[in-house]
C-alpha cells in the first residue's frame, strides 16, 4: 500500500480519538455519541464553550468545568499572535497551558485572518440583501487580508505587522497548541460572494484541505512524543446546495483515501461558512447527508436555542458559540422565559434568582438585583456571573436534549423549551 503524503512511510492512526455513535433520532440525522480523546470523553450532542484566547472570559477554567463544559475551544490566529504557539508547545500544550483538564478544540484561524472576525466589526461585509460584491468591506473599514491559491495575507490586529498563513503553517501552529481536535485551513467565504467566486473558493480550499492532511501526517510522525490530534475537514459552500453536496463529497472522499494510503484522514468534519438562519437546518441536512454517518461534525459558531435544536436534528454532535459569554459581558442573561437584560430598571428591587425556574447553578445564590447592581456600578464580578449562569444555562439545554434522544422523548423536551423560551 502506499504511504500517505507527509507520512514518509510510516503509519500513523487516529486511533487516539474515536466516535462511538448512540441513540438515533426516529427521524432526521440527529443521534448521541461519545467522542474518545486522549484528554477525556465528550458525550455528544455537546455545546462546546470558546476559549479565545486560552481563557472563557471572565471565568477560570475549574468553574467552567464544574458547570458541566466537556471541552473547551480557542483560536489559532490569536494564540498565534500572542503568546505564540511554540510557549503553548513549551508549556505541554493547550490543557496543560491554560489548567484545563479536559478535551480541547481549535480552529484553523481562516475566519480571524480573513475577516479578523466579529470581535473587530468585521472587515468583510459579511450580510445578505445587497447584490453581490466580491470586493465588498465594512462601511468605514479597509480590508487586511489578501487571499490566494498558496494562502493568505493579513495584517495583525495588534499593532499592524504583515503575517502570512498557508495550509501547513496552520497545521504547524495548531500542531504546536496541541488541541485534541484541529480544522483543516479553508477560505472563508460570505453572503456578498459571487457564485463564480463561491465556487473558485471551494476548490481553493479543496486544495487546501489535501496540503493539510499531508502536513497533518507529517507532524503526527514527527511529533509522536505528543498526544496523537484529530484533524477535521471544513465544509464551505454558502447557501448553494450544490456547492454545500460537493465540498461534503469531496472531503470525505480526500479522508477515505488518505486513510486507505495510511494517512491519518479526517477524523470528523466542520461546517462553516457564512449561512442565513432560515437556512440553517436545509444546508447542515445537505452536507451530513453526504458525509459519513460514523464521523463526528462540529457546527462552527451558533448558539441560540432555536438553532441549537435545528442542528441537533440536522446531525451536529458538537458546536461552539461566543454569543452565550459576550451577551454575559453586556449584562444579558438567558432564562427559561426568555432572554432579559439585567441592567433594566425593574430588576433594581428584584431579589429572585436569576433563573427561578432554570436548573441550580452556582449565580442561582444571587438575586437579580445584586446582579443589576453589580452592572450598574461596573463591578467586574457582574460578567463573571452572568457569564457563568449563560454557560450552564446552554450546556444544561444540550445535555437536556441528548438525555432526552437517549430517553425516547426529545421532541417533547425541545417543543416544551423553546414554547416556552420563545414565548
Amino acid at each position: 500500500m502506499k504511504a500517505a503524503v507527509g507520512c514518509e512511510n510510516a503509519v500513523v492512526t487516529d486511533a487516539a480519538t474515536r466516535f462511538t455513535v448512540g441513540t438515533r433520532l426516529a427521524s432526521g440525522l440527529g443521534r448521541t455519541g461519545v467522542i474518545s480523546t486522549p484528554h477525556g470523553d465528550i458525550a455528544t450532542p455537546a455545546f462546546v464553550p470558546v476559549g479565545t484566547k486560552a481563557t472563557v472570559k471572565t471565568v477560570v477554567p475549574e468553574a467552567v468545568a464544574e458547570l458541566g463544559a466537556q471541552a473547551v475551544l480557542a483560536n489559532a490566529y490569536h494564540l498565534y499572535l500572542q503568546p505564540g504557539p511554540a510557549i503553548v508547545d513549551a508549556a505541554g500544550g493547550l490543557s496543560a497551558f491554560m489548567n484545563w483538564s479536559g478535551p480541547t478544540y481549535t480552529d484553523s484561524g481562516g475566519f480571524q485572518v480573513m475577516s479578523l472576525g466579529v470581535g473587530f466589526k468585521k472587515v468583510i461585509e459579511m450580510s445578505a440583501g445587497h447584490a453581490p460584491d466580491d470586493e465588498k468591506v465594512a462601511a468605514g473599514k479597509e480590508r487586511l487580508a489578501a487571499v490566494d491559491d498558496d494562502g493568505v495575507t493579513f495584517k495583525s490586529h495588534i499593532d499592524g505587522t504583515t503575517h502570512r498563513f498557508t495550509p501547513e503553517l496552520s497545521m504547524q501552529i495548531q500542531h504546536e497548541l496541541g488541541a485534541d481536535i484541529i480544522f483543516a485551513f479553508d477560505e472563508l467565504t460570505t453572503l456578498m460572494n459571487t457564485r463564480r467566486y463561491q465556487e473558485n473558493s471551494l476548490e481553493r480550499t479543496r486544495l487546501w484541505a489535501i496540503r493539510c492532511l499531508a502536513e497533518h501526517n507529517r507532524l503526527s510522525v514527527e511529533r509522536s512524543h505528543r498526544p496523537q490530534q484529530s484533524l477535521w475537514g471544513v465544509i464551505q459552500g454558502a447557501q448553494y446546495e450544490d456547492l454545500r453536496r460537493k465540498a461534503a463529497r469531496d472531503l470525505a472522499e480526500l479522508g477515505a483515501r488518505d486513510e486507505e494510503a495510511g494517512g491519518k484522514g479526517f477524523g470528523g468534519f466542520g461546517i462553516g461558512g457564512a449561512l442565513e438562519k432560515e437556512n440553517l437546518g436545509t444546508i447542515v441536512g445537505w452536507v451530513n447527508s453526504e458525509l459519513p454517518q460514523d464521523k463526528p461534525k462540529h457546527l462552527l459558531g451558533i448558539s441560540e436555542p432555536d438553532d441549537i435544536f435545528v442542528a441537533i436534528e440536522s446531525g451536529i454532535d458538537t458546536f461552539d458559540c461566543v454569543s452565550p459569554t459576550r451577551v454575559a459581558r453586556n449584562g444579558a442573561v438567558y432564562t427559561r422565559d426568555g432572554r432579559v437584560n439585567i441592567t433594566n430598571a425593574r430588576f433594581r428591587d428584584d431579589f429572585s434568582p436569576l433563573d427561578p425556574d432554570g436548573v441550580a447553578n452556582y449565580t442561582s445564590q444571587y438575586s437579580r438585583a445584586y446582579l443589576h447592581h453589580l452592572f450598574k456600578a461596573k463591578e467586574g464580578l457582574g460578567p463573571t456571573l452572568a457569564t457563568l449562569h449563560n454557560l450552564s444555562f446552554v450546556i444544561e439545554m444540550v445535555d437536556g436534549a441528548r438525555r432526552a434522544i437517549d430517553a425516547g422523548g426529545y421532541e417533547e423536551y425541545r417543543d416544551d423549551f423553546l414554547g416556552r423560551y420563545y414565548s
